[in-house]
This record gives C-alpha cells, structure tokens and sequence, in this order.
C-alpha cells in the first residue's frame, strides 16, 4: 500500500513495486540510485536532471530505494547510510527536483532483469520522457544493467538519454563511499566539503552510566542513531535539543578509562541544566578535536575535559 507521508517539509511517496506513482511523477524526466548522504555528486547529477525536464516539459522526479539493496542482498557488507529517507527527500527537493519516490525494496524487485525494470518500472509506472544517470549507474538482477544498456533502451522508447561525468574534487570523484571514508576517519571537515554541509545525525537520549556526572561534565547518550557515526574521538559540536541550540563536546567510542568496551556516542552540553532524557537531538560535527584516549586516572581526565571544552569554545566561535 501505497504510503504519503508529508512533513512541514516536503512530501515522501513510498511505493510497492504494483503500485502506480502519483500522477505528478508521471511523464517525467528520470533518475534512479540510492542517493545516499546528498553529495556534490548528486547535485551534479540533478542539475542534468533538471535542465532535462525542462527541455521535456516534465517534472524531474528521482526515484530511490528504501531499504538499501545490501541490506536484502548482503546484509554482512551493509554500513549504515549518511541520510534517512526522510532527510535524503528533504535533501533532493532542496535542489529543486519536483517528486522524490522511494521504492520498497524487497526480493520481488531485485529479482528483475535489467529489460524487465526498465519496462515495468521506468515505462510502464513512470511512462518516463527521459533519462539521467551517473556513469557508474548499475540496474536490474546482480546488476548486469548498465549506461550503455540503458543507453539502447531509451533510445529503443523514443526517450532521451544523458550519461553525467563525474563530479570531482582534488582529482577524485565525489561518492557516498569517500563521504564514508572521510567520516570514518574522524575528518568530518572533509566530509562537509564533500556534503557541501555539515554532517548531522539525530539520537534519542537513553540511560547512561552517568559517570560523568559525578566528574563535573554530564553527558547525553545518544541511542537510536540509524545513521553512521564517525570514527572514535571526541568532536566539537552544535547541538539542537528542546528548540534550542548549544554548542557541545561529543565523544564517539570506548571510555577506557574506566574500563568501559562499548562503542557509544555521548555529549556534553556546554551552558546547559537540566534533564534530556528521551529527548530527542540533533548533532551538527564541526571539528575532531582529538583521539580517543586512556588516562591514568579521573583527575588526569578532568584536566583534559577542561581542555577540550576550551577547544570545543574556539572551534565553534571560529565556524
């Protein structure tokens, strides 16, 4: 069943593969892939993207998946995505496309042959005027679909085709998989280069140890993250919590300090009182401030707290 969810943002269509699109997303110029994180590579592609359906006199419709094939195909390979479907369709209407359609991914679906998805999904549902992709673009059952092949098709249909270079920074195409990289790696800047924003995430505030309340510097933990966190460190902030904003310390890992193994994410409000539990909030990365470390002990800690608070200050006036 078909599912419309509308928000104070924008509308996010999800469709079973039988199901018709709406009307609007009809007669339109067409892109499809994952679009996860909504890169400068993507907004390459739907500048094409545009430009397109306006010479057809359609909208510009970006089609996507939810959830992500690997995690039906080879859900040992699967690392969390950079966007919800929620923020990758917020993300796309920003750029200006008129429609953003998630497809339910399911066996069904994946099971289709590279002539049987362009017939059922872009001609049959979509009744497409044309087509824009990326060079890499992959379609069909082990994705034996690619531009050349999609290439034919269109031009089989009587529909138009454009292939978009990559788009590229410092000699390298932009990707889902360097934004990964970067994240990964603690360089949340270069991610933000490559987002052209800052990366954010969004938790609920479970229980904790509250160990760090006993040192002078409570702490959120972070629960219910569904996106990627980046590498283990402690990272200057901005904060969105009860409409209000705070700039933050976060830190991302172990405490071995105290002997503690788990991988968590934990933030410290700065200029903050007050209970956040269940909350919900909204984390912006601005800048690692440094490794994840063990001390010697809770003194030799809070020393070090105080310096990274005092970091996390100037970072945040400077941004």
């Amino acid at each position: 069943m078909a599912l419309h969810e509308h928000t104070a943002e924008r509308d996010c269509f999800r469709l079973d593969l039988d199901e018709k699109p709406p009307d609007r997303a009809r007669g339109a110029v067409l892109t499809i892939g994952n679009f996860d994180g909504v890169h400068l590579g993507h907004a390459s592609l739907v500048r094409e993207l545009m430009a397109q359906a306006k010479r057809a006199g359609g909208p510009a419709v970006v089609v996507s998946f939810d959830p992500h094939p690997l995690q039906i195909l080879a859900p040992e390979q699967f690392m969390p995505v950079l966007t919800t479907v929620e923020e990758r369709s917020r993300l796309l209407h920003e750029l200006g496309v008129d429609a953003v359609i998630f497809l339910r991914t399911d066996r069904e679906l994946l099971q289709l042959s590279p002539s049987e998805f362009f017939q059922q999904i872009v001609r049959r549902s979509f009744q497409a005027k044309g087509m824009v992709e990326g060079f890499n673009f992959r379609f069909g059952r082990d994705r034996a679909g690619d531009t050349d092949m999609l290439a034919a098709a269109c031009r089989d249909a009587a529909m138009t085709f454009e292939r978009v270079p990559p788009f590229s920074l410092d000699g390298s195409p932009v990707s889902s998989s360097r934004v990964r990289r970067a994240l990964l790696s603690g360089d949340v800047n270069e991610a933000a280069r490559l987002l052209n924003r800052r990366y954010r995430i969004r938790g609920r505030v479970g229980k904790g140890a509250m160990r760090g309340r006993t040192i002078g510097f409570p702490t959120a933990n972070l629960e219910e993250v569904s996106v990627l966190l980046p590498g283990d460190g402690v990272y200057a902030v901005r904060v969105l919590a009860n409409n209000q904003r705070f700039i933050g310390a976060a830190n991302i890992g172990p405490n071995p300090t105290f002997g503690d193994d788990a991988r968590k994410m934990e933030v410290h409000l700065l200029d903050f009182s007050g209970d956040l539990y269940g909350a919900e909030l909204e984390v912006e990365f601005l800048q690692r401030v440094r490794s994840t470390t063990r001390f010697r002990n809770a003194d030799e800690l809070i020393q070090q707290l105080h310096n990274d608070i005092a970091a996390v200050r100037q970072i945040a006036a400077e941004v």
